[in-house]
């Protein structure tokens, strides 16, 4: 899965320096150079519950800036 911005790892008892470093070393692994943040994910969600998206069904999207690409399973 794709690294996305929470409080999640310092709440696990990462320090920030620790989460800091993590979030740089993890740019490598997205194909776009960067992490995703909170609100990409919450407004893909949104979108997805609204009517603008009310044909899309069946299929699997990921959020992950192209990770799956990279790395499919």
């Amino acid at each position: 899965p794709a690294v996305i911005i929470t409080e999640f790892h310092k709440r696990a008892g990462m320090s920030e320096e620790e989460y800091t470093k993590f979030l740089e070393s993890s740019k490598t692994s997205h194909p776009l150079g960067r992490v995703g943040t909170v609100d990409e994910v919450a407004k893909t969600i949104s979108f997805l519950a609204s009517e603008d998206a009310s044909f899309i069904t069946g299929v699997t999207l990921p959020i992950d800036g192209g990770k799956s690409q990279m790395c499919p399973r």
